[in-house]
């Protein structure tokens, strides 16, 4: 009993010790190094909602692509896999709070043979049961050791969250980008294709005012070649649109539908025309990445306070309760038998293990501070690029419209004063030349504007809880 009393009494003194000493590491998330209000248009400032990808993708084809990626992607199956890892170690560190239950048995049978030189005969048998049920070494969390572990690693299940969420909004987006690039790569193609066929018509017209004595063979191999050039070009972006269907194949994860190819155009425009954007920055820190490298910073700091706890004493108990008896049948009938043990550990010298493991942490601590104020300012230069390009998109675009009419008028003035003999070949080449280039810069400014607004949902999107699909669907 004077054991028994030594244990209790050493576990009320360390109670009484961790009533005055706290290790906790309190968590004050950093300021954001980032100005506090967006480059918008509108400053108005009004709040704005979450911009979802069935907001911003309206081509139902391009929705139900995005759903068949979400579906098939590799790379959500590697996040979808390592949510799962990071909720079944939560899992193990939160079991660590609660005390281990485990009930034993053992039957044991054995005796004696008589017999040697003594003459003696005969044999001799005993017969040993146990029945008990038992808590061992369950460790008084006096100094929250255990607890710090598990916060830190329910913050790392989090932040596994967080990152299916971004790679889900990265595989919409991509999913997005590639399907406009198929649809730039098309126009190109057409344009391309029309450009040899308009120049073959050229090349002809150029042969019979050759053979009429009109034009020169310096008139003629001007045309050849580019007719040559622009069987180049189509080449070329034929090449492009096949390697666009591969991407596009290796993103979603499995075979296309067939009429995707078909479905993909710059116009009408499968994307919404704006996404609204609020002018407080703060909207940056709800991104899955900002969130996730939060929920790392949180981790860490949790981690110093386990490092800090290992410095205070381990109190363990060992208990258990049960039966024993010679005989199985009478296992039960007797008075219970128990036993209890408080541990303690109390460390006092480690050659400096355990000061070395709270500056690691510290230094975790710190890297992970770096981290997201990092995450903070790359979203805010994502949104800030995407805005700028969002301020004069329209008006480049309006001017290559222009600049496309012009050429047009230009080209079609220069073959009819060739074709009349005031002017050679080379007006009609350079005339096609500046309608070709003003053609392919439009295509060009029309693929920015809608990869911008996808740029836009990279840096602004929200990926919802299942939970809050589920009450929208309701």
């Amino acid at each position: 009993m004077s054991y028994i009393r030594t244990g209790v009494s050493a576990v009320v003194m360390a109670l009484a010790l961790s009533g005055c000493m706290t290790v906790t590491e309190p968590y004050d998330r950093p300021a954001a190094p980032i100005p506090e209000a967006l480059p918008v248009v509108d400053d108005a400032g009004a709040e704005v909602s979450p911009v979802l990808w069935q907001n911003v993708f309206v081509s139902e084809d391009l929705q139900n692509l995005i759903e068949l990626a979400l579906d098939e992607n590799r790379d959500l199956r590697i996040a979808a896999a390592n949510v799962q890892l990071a909720r079944a170690q939560y899992g193990i560190s939160r079991a660590q709070r609660l005390p281990r239950v485990t009930a034993n048995g053992s039957a044991t049978d054995g005796g004696s043979l008589g017999g040697g030189n003594s003459g003696q005969g005969g044999f001799a048998g005993s017969e040993r049961v146990s029945a008990s049920v038992g808590v061992t070494a369950y460790e008084l969390d006096l100094f929250g050791r255990v607890a710090s572990l598990n916060e830190a690693a329910l913050q790392s299940y989090l932040a596994t969250e967080e990152g299916e969420r971004a790679a889900k909004i990265s595989i919409a987006a991509t999913v997005g980008e590639l399907w406009m690039q198929l649809a730039a790569d098309k126009a190109l193609l057409a344009l391309a294709e029309d450009t040899v066929d308009t120049q073959s018509e050229s090349l002809d017209l150029t042969q019979e005012l050759f053979d009429a004595g009109v034009a020169t063979e310096l008139d003629v191999r001007r045309a050849s070649a580019s007719v040559e050039t622009a069987r180049a070009q189509a080449a070329q972006f034929a090449a492009s649109v096949d390697q666009d269907m591969n991407a596009l194949r290796l993103v979603v994860g499995t075979d296309l539908p067939d009429n995707i190819y078909g479905a993909a155009e710059l116009e009408p425009s499968p994307l919404a025309e704006t996404i609204p954007v609020g002018q407080s920055s703060l909207v940056l820190l709800k991104r899955p990445d900002v969130q996730a490298a939060e929920r790392q910073l949180m981790a860490a700091n949790a981690n110093i306070a386990a490092a800090r706890a290992a410095f205070f004493p381990v109190i363990s108990l060992t208990g258990q309760v049960g039966y024993a008896s010679s005989d199985l049948g009478s296992l039960f009938d007797g008075s219970a038998g128990w036993s209890f043990g408080p541990s303690i550990s109390l460390p006092i010298f480690d050659a400096g293990a355990r000061q070395a493991s709270l500056e690691v942490s510290q230094a975790n601590r710190d890297i992970a501070v770096a981290s997201y104020e990092q995450a903070i300012q790359l979203a805010f230069r994502d949104t800030a690029d995407a805005l700028a390009v969002a301020r004069t998109i329209d008006e480049r675009v309006d001017a290559l419209t222009r600049l496309v009419d012009d050429t047009d008028v230009t080209l079609n003035l220069s073959v009819e004063r060739f074709q009349v003999g005031v002017d050679d070949y080379l007006s009609v080449l350079d005339s096609q030349q500046l309608y070709y280039n003003a053609r392919q810069q439009l295509i060009q400014a029309e693929l920015s504007r809608n990869l911008n607004v996808i740029g836009l949902y990279r840096a602004l999107g929200a990926w919802p809880d299942e939970a809050d699909q589920v009450s929208d669907a309701t």
